[in-house]
């Protein structure tokens, strides 16, 4: 019999979930297809990439219940303690008449094979809810993760500002608050540990708890939003657990601006953390909207892609370009370092045994200074970085009197290029001077040759992507000559 003080319990669609034992890298969606036989959640690339296997999960937030597209592919099971799932099958009754997304999508001929069907309509579900009558751009953004085989995406784009009806009949817009009351209930006040050994899930009761937990499985895995982690077992089969989940956790959520600084708890997602930073460092915006698509923004976090120290992740770069520091914490003990000094080698870190990221903080960048941040992929959305950089510059009088400039993709961390810094502070701001600090890319990166891009290619476009930020804050990247290898 189910201990329902020890077990991961949330509903999914109408049903409460009791779960005392299960794998504890079970993926949501072999939960789903495998366990409940709800086959309508596809799976196609099973590393998020495709959104086939898109469903919603509603969490309790301190803003309330919030519903949100996420991955079913790489999202685990015990992740979903306090969480209610919707699949493509709770959308309308059975014999009932088609959902308005629904209904939509065969209106316009949006749907052929059918395959990846469901996942667009999740999607454009999440899109519709929070706003039912989008613009194209937002219908864009929306269906940045899902990859249409069939019908190409006109009709579906048409499908999406077609919809009729407004969201306040939806069930999960009426009935928003009983589920919140429903799940309130489900949150856990003690620790939840099920399984044993390689195979346990951890899920702590607070920030203490995981820091109490963790100390006591230093070889455990803590997950947030299993969006690189996830990859780990689905792609490389490796054996993490046990796993420690924290995105329930609230005080990892909260984001707070204060005396120059946006801080961002772990588990803060790149959709939460979005507002904040980009209101005070427009200069993100472009780069925000090209981490993964809606689910993966909703699942991943800063937090994770600092900890597990990919020497391509998105943030770290332009992170570092603005100064920004890192929380540590192991037990009650909590240190903080410069970002750009956690990076120690590829694949190892500043971080002792049983330590955790905590938080992040951002400063702003001061009013007059320049920051740009490009991201070079072979497409443009839903892709890993060949490269990445980050350039900040502060000129008074023409003069650069200070430049921080960070990459990613070209070395086995995040590093900054401190001999093009150097080549740049104390010289004139023009494009003489630019042209002088290229050829000290050299002494910085020796960047290696692999899928994504050769050496010879990024060094050249690190180099050009310098000339790129010099043009545009003399206001004129448009004339901008750009070298071919």
């Amino acid at each position: 019999m189910t201990d329902p003080a020890n077990a991961i319990r949330f509903i999914l669609n109408d049903a409460e979930i009791a779960l005392d034992t299960l794998p504890a890298t079970q993926t949501l969606l072999d939960f789903l297809r495998l366990d409940r036989r709800l086959r309508g959640t596809k799976e196609g690339c099973a590393e998020g990439d495709c959104g086939a296997c898109t469903v919603l999960v509603g969490r309790l937030t301190e803003a309330g219940l919030v519903y949100e597209p996420v991955n079913a592919c790489i999202r685990f099971t015990g992740s979903l303690n306090a969480t209610h799932v919707v699949t493509i099958e709770h959308l309308s009754v059975p014999n009932g008449p088609l959902h308005p997304v629904q209904q939509a999508m065969v209106d316009h001929h949006g749907s052929q094979c059918g395959f990846c069907t469901p996942g667009f309509v999740m999607a454009l579900y999440a899109l519709w809810m929070g706003t039912p009558q989008p613009s194209r751009t937002e219908v864009e953004k929306a269906l940045q993760g899902n990859l249409c085989r069939c019908t190409g995406y006109a009709p579906i784009i048409r499908a999406a500002q077609a919809v009729a009806g407004e969201p306040g009949a939806d069930p999960l817009v009426a009935h928003r608050q009983a589920m919140a009351d429903r799940l309130a209930g489900l949150r856990n006040t003690d620790r939840i540990e099920v399984g044993s050994g390689k195979d346990r899930v951890i899920v702590p009761a607070s920030v203490d708890d995981l820091a109490d937990a963790y100390a006591e499985n230093p070889g455990a895995t803590i997950v947030a939003g299993a969006t690189d982690v996830g990859l780990w077992v689905t792609k490389f089969m490796r054996d993490i657990g046990p796993l420690i989940f924290v995105s329930h956790l609230p005080e990892l959520h909260r984001v707070s601006d204060a005396d120059g600084v946006v801080t961002l708890g772990a588990a803060v997602s790149y959709r939460e953390a979005e507002a904040a930073l980009v209101a005070r460092i427009p200069a993100l915006s472009g780069l925000w909207n090209r981490i993964g698509g809606e689910q993966v923004r909703a699942m991943g976090t800063v937090g994770g892609n600092i900890a597990n120290g990919s020497p391509i992740g998105d943030t770290p770069p332009p992170l570092i370009a603005l100064g920004a520091t890192v929380t540590l914490r192991r037990g009650q003990e909590r240190r903080t370092l410069p970002l750009e000094d956690f990076f120690i080698a590829y694949g190892k870190q500043d971080r002792q045994q049983g330590e955790f990221v905590e938080s992040v903080a951002v400063p702003h960048l001061p009013t007059g200074e320049h920051l740009g941040c490009y991201k070079i992929a072979k497409r443009r959305e839903e892709d890993i970085s060949s490269l990445l950089g980050a350039f900040r510059v502060k000129v008074e009088a023409g003069t650069v009197t200070s430049a921080r400039i960070a990459f990613g993709g070209m070395a086995a961390t995040p590093k900054r290029a401190k001999a093009v810094e150097a080549a740049l502070v104390g010289q004139p701001w023009s494009e003489a001077t630019v042209l002088a600090a290229l050829p000290a890319f050299a002494e910085d990166f020796q960047p290696i040759t692999d899928m994504r891009a050769s050496a010879a290619y990024r060094l050249l476009v690190a180099q050009n992507l310098l000339r790129r930020f010099f043009a545009e804050t003399q206001g004129r990247a448009e004339r901008l000559v750009r070298q071919v290898a």
